[in-house]
């Protein structure tokens, strides 16, 4: 296929594109792209059926209709001992010091080969807690989490992709409180995202106003009150955007597989709630692409087409379970056992557009649960061919049968599954499409509603400059070819930002209905909603049905939103460059002195600040010493550190890179603790420096000129990507990510 715009062909090129070995030439396009992972994924066929089912796995691909989840596509048939699962859930922690590293050195085999995790750390006993046999106090999972964040910030550094995990603690272990309020120490859990495992018994004491008991081993440490934890906890998202919630009871009622499992953790988006040693293996139908006659009176989604393409979805994603290889045998043994896919969805935003729906109406929920309702069926179906082919997956039980999901299924349906069984334990997802949708042409991603209609990418070309380049929606794209310089309605054309929480969480709820697994989605609130507003939000979702929420709200320690220029500022298509503040004559600073064992004289290392007395961030780094072995580097280092320091926004990205950095000649014990590298010392120093600063102070939002454009048009104004350092980080699906390079922090 020809792609239509260049982000596309960037994002398959950079992420996706096989560049081939001595025995393989390669992709030379997203056209061989989708033949290599349709014929990989037909390996799983027999020998007579192989060719006819990868022409059909490589015609719903190659159209980008159907796209296979990342990892897939950029691992599938090219012999790389990776894995095609997107996410994995760990295995049930033991509390022992013993068992605790073994399950630290499981996850980073798991991350080693590109696969996300999750964990829960409410079975390891709380902070204080006698640990007998050795005399000592227990430190708590909060101290063990660190050991895993350490973990991924070194993985990733040692080559692999940008690691992502997801930490959980249950409403009732007794350090709960200190799990809920780490995100405001920002030296801590970066790689983390969170998430409280909240009961339906604490529901219940919330609307009783009762007293909640936090207990570990039968044990009940404390006593709090139901209200007060609640609103420590409403207080913490509504501040930081975390922890997120699940309504982890309401996750275990509703699973196909209660009979063999017990759920509590999810994957790193919260789209899979998964057992010990569970995993996600995903794919999304385009929904945008399914659109007769786009913007037209009598457009409409191709039920027909939609029903035909899940089946051959459904059967390419299992056969990848047959394909993949895995990190651990125990993820090996629970996938094939339960042959567990999460087919989804993308373009949702722009296929309601098409059809004259605006997201969050009751046009778009009513059309919604019409195009759900026919994937559910459609799957169910094709799994339960499937199953009367080659079998149904190992654990399958007929009492299934009664499980709530199965029984909202059509008679027809239910019967065939009654007579065959069913090939896959759970078979359907929402997860997060950041760089996929991106390129299926920048259709609006997964769930979510459009958050840009139009932004500028800034892209380094190879001679070291910047250019800008302007980046529309597939649906806005749509309506300009059609209409020319007709204004998009603004009542059609709703973004994240202008739609009210309950238009989210009644889309949300309306999926979730229909949806096996979970949802990776991000209830957008504004700036100023009111804190007891924010919290009806949470008590919505969980009256409507949902297994899960996370919302997000711009402020001065998550940083700012993209923000939309007015059309009365439109007077040039130019971009403007972002120019850092200036230097003033005097700044206030702090010197550190570092004694290196290996240097003969101490390096005297300064941080600068700006701001005023309540607000105030680095702006530049100097590095003095009389070791001149040290200048050149020391003298690059420096400016490069100052650079980024000087652009604002989350910086803290700087002392993880430095601290991660390992010395092939080997570390040094300083100040009574072993630092790997000279390096790693300075970035503990940073960090020592930017822990002094409050937490709202390190996310600063940058202040930029206004961008030029259309009211469609939005410019960067949040904090920078780690990835590639431009401003304007959104929070979507349950992620960060970044609309000028496709950076997802959920991988």
């Amino acid at each position: 296929m020809r792609f239509e715009v260049s982000i596309a062909q960037e994002i398959w090129s950079a992420k996706y594109r096989f560049t081939g070995n001595e025995s393989d030439p390669g992709d030379v396009d997203f056209t061989d792209t989708a033949r290599r992972v349709a014929k990989a994924a037909a390996q799983a066929e027999s020998e007579t059926d192989r060719a006819g089912w990868e022409t059909r796995f490589y015609e719903a691909i190659e159209s980008l209709r159907f796209i296979p989840a990342g990892r897939i596509l950029a691992g599938a048939g090219t012999g790389r001992a990776v894995t095609l699962f997107n996410c994995f859930v760990m295995g049930t922690i033991p509390d022992s010091l013993e068992g605790i590293f073994e399950h630290l050195k499981q996850a980073a085999l798991t991350m080693q080969q590109g696969g996300g995790v999750g964990m829960d750390f409410s079975t390891i006993r709380p902070r204080g807690a006698e640990v007998k046999g050795v005399g000592s106090d227990a430190s708590g999972p909060l101290s063990f989490m660190d050991c895993w964040d350490a973990m991924c910030r070194t993985v990733h550094s040692a080559g692999a992709r940008r690691g992502a995990m997801m930490g959980c603690l249950r409403i009732d272990h007794p350090d709960i409180e200190e799990f809920i309020d780490v995100k405001r120490q920002p030296e801590r859990m970066r790689n983390f995202n969170l998430s409280v495992l909240v009961t339906d018994a604490f529901m219940e004491a919330l609307d009783s106003d009762a007293d909640w008991p936090l207990v570990f081993g039968g044990e009940i440490y404390r006593t709090v009150s139901a209200r007060q934890l609640w609103d420590r906890l409403m207080q913490a998202t509504y501040d930081v955007a975390e922890p997120g919630v699940i309504f982890v009871d309401r996750v275990n009622a509703l699973n196909n597989l209660a009979h063999c499992e017990t759920i509590s953790a999810s994957n790193p988006c919260g789209e899979q709630m998964l057992p010990p040693y569970g995993a996600c293996l995903l794919g999304s139908i385009n929904l945008a692409a399914l659109v007769e006659r786009p913007f037209e009176e009598d457009a409409r989604l191709d039920l027909d087409a939609l029903g035909d393409l899940t089946a051959t979805a459904i059967r390419l994603l299992d056969n990848v379970i047959d394909i993949s290889r895995y990190p651990l045998a125990e993820q090996e043994a629970e996938a094939k056992a339960k042959r567990r896919i999460g087919l989804g969805i993308t373009g949702l935003a722009d296929a309601l557009l098409y059809c004259g729906a605006a997201y969050g109406s009751e046009d778009a929920v009513g059309l919604l649960e019409q195009w759900l309702g026919t994937i559910r069926t459609a799957s169910y179906r094709a799994s339960a061919e499937l199953a009367g082919e080659k079998g149904a997956f190992p654990l399958y039980d007929p009492a299934m049968l009664e499980r709530p999901n199965i029984m909202a299924l059509d008679d027809d349906t239910r019967e065939l599954v009654a007579v065959n069984g069913l090939r896959n334990g759970c078979l359907t997802s929402i997860a997060p499409t950041g760089t996929t949708s991106l390129l299926a042409g920048n259709v609006s991603s997964g769930i979510e509603p459009v958050f840009a209609y139009s932004y500028q990418r800034r892209i380094l070309n190879p001679d070291g400059f910047a250019r800008h380049e302007a980046v529309e929606d597939e649906a806005l794209r749509q309506w300009r070819a059609l209409r020319g310089d007709e204004e998009p309605p603004t009542e059609l054309f709703v973004s994240a930002q202008s739609l009210s929480p309950a238009d989210h969480v009644a889309m949300q709820a309306c999926a979730q209905a229909l949806i096996d697994s979970s949802i990776s989605k991000t209830v957008n609130v504004p700036e100023d909603i009111a804190f007891a507003d924010f919290q009806e939000v949470y008590r919505e979702g969980y009256a409507r049905g949902c297994k899960g929420l996370t919302t997000y709200r711009p402020n001065a320690v998550t940083g700012s939103v993209l923000s939309v220029t007015p059309p009365a500022e439109k007077e040039s298509e130019k971009p403007t460059e972002l120019a850092p503040p200036k230097r003033e004559e005097k700044l206030e600073g702090t010197t550190y002195k570092l004694k290196w064992p290996e240097s003969a004289h101490a390096l005297y290392v300064t941080i600068n600040d700006v701001g005023d007395g309540e607000r105030k961030r680095p702006f530049e780094i100097c590095i003095n010493s009389k070791n001149m072995d040290h200048y050149a580097w020391t003298l690059a280092l420096t400016r490069m550190i100052s650079a980024v320091f000087r652009r604002g926004g989350d910086v803290s990205f700087v002392a993880e890179e430095l601290k991660a950095v390992f010395d092939p000649r080997g570390g040094a014990w300083v100040t009574g603790r072993f630092v790997p590298s000279l390096l790693a010392a300075i970035g503990d120093i940073i960090e020592r420096h930017m822990a002094q600063y409050a937490p709202a102070q390190l996310d600063l939002p940058i202040e930029t000129s206004p961008q030029p454009g259309t009211s469609f048009t939005a410019a960067p104004s949040g904090p920078c990507c780690p990835q590639c350092g431009v401003p304007g980080m959104i929070r979507e699906e349950g992620c960060n990510k970044c609309l000028s390079c496709g950076f997802s922090k959920c991988g």
